[in-house]
């Protein structure tokens, strides 16, 4: 499985020994953990490996990005049935090392095992340049939400497939293969984000965390909340509405932030909140059901 990977900057020493050495020049390393099951996490009759490679680097450097760092090394542990072609292996492969190079980082090392169905675990590691990192407890009172990233759409995707469909096929590729905003994490960071989150379960849910960790009220503006237009015409053939995709879908990890109210935020950020005193999340006023992914439900 080491065969033809590619090495970052980062990486010092990679693949092959008995473990990697990757420099830290900022002294301090952002660590997160990600897995994938078999029909929990994703179907082989839904997505192809090279899919699931996309999908499984983009959920653990999602985190990285969240706490406001630059991801640059991927661990990846392994276990599969006996019989599993290697050509999924491979596609497995060529989907995880794509998604590296598209943020500059390299899979330094992991480990293989046998089992009944696929399971994947990932540690990714991240570099803050020298800044704070971007946590769930910083949100003050006075502070504005705001979002970057697609909402929505993987959910939609999933509706759809799960309705024995394969288009539209923007939806399905969302949920297939997810498109997080990476370098806007950093970016947030610099700009003075007083918390961060992916949206890894669903808005509403996530932002439940903000809220419950720092102590806070988050109220949003559902017409502040986009709903494109594919998904309303996904919605209305499948007599769903598409705010609910959009505010308690999970799996898209978008990033969900707080600022000062004077930030002057740049787009793609767009303002969908406030924050104030109280406790979990408000959409026009009213507590919206948090829905989103549950783990062990």
């Amino acid at each position: 499985m080491v065969a033809g990977l590619e090495s970052a900057p980062s990486t010092l020493l990679g693949p092959g020994d008995d473990g990697a050495v990757v420099a830290t020049p900022d002294g301090r390393v952002v660590v997160s953990t990600d897995m994938l099951v078999e029909n929990r996490h994703f179907r082989r009759d839904w997505s192809t490996a090279e899919d699931v490679g996309h999908k499984a680097a983009a959920r653990a450097f999602s985190d990285i990005a969240a706490m406001g760092a630059a991801p640059t090394a991927l661990l990846l542990s392994f276990a599969a049935p006996g019989s599993l072609e290697l050509s999924w292996v491979d596609g497995l492969m060529s989907g995880l090392r794509a998604e590296c190079a598209a943020v500059d980082a390299a899979i330094v090392g992991g480990d293989v095992t046998a089992a009944d169905l696929i399971v994947l675990s990932l540690t990714a590691l991240g570099d803050l340049d020298g800044n704070a990192p971007v946590t769930l407890a910083g949100a003050r009172p006075g502070d504005v939400v705001a979002v970057c990233g697609r909402l929505g759409w993987a959910a939609a995707g999933f509706a759809v497939l799960g309705r024995g469909f394969r288009s539209p096929v923007q939806v399905v590729a969302a949920h297939r293969r997810p498109e997080p905003p990476y370098f806007e994490g950093p970016r947030a960071a610099a700009l003075g984000a007083t918390s961060m989150t992916d949206v890894s379960d669903g808005l509403v849910a996530d932002l439940g965390h903000i809220a419950d960790a720092s102590g806070v009220r988050l109220d949003l503006r559902g017409d502040a909340v986009d709903v494109p237009a594919k998904l309303r015409e996904v919605g209305a053939a499948l007599n769903v509405d598409p705010l609910l995709w959009v505010l308690t879908g999970g799996d898209d990890y978008a990033l969900a932030a707080t600022f000062p109210r004077e930030t002057d935020l740049p787009d793609p950020w767009r303002t969908i909140g406030v924050v104030a005193e109280g406790e979990g999340v408000r959409v026009d006023g009213r507590r919206w059901p948090e829905g989103g992914h549950e783990h062990f439900r």
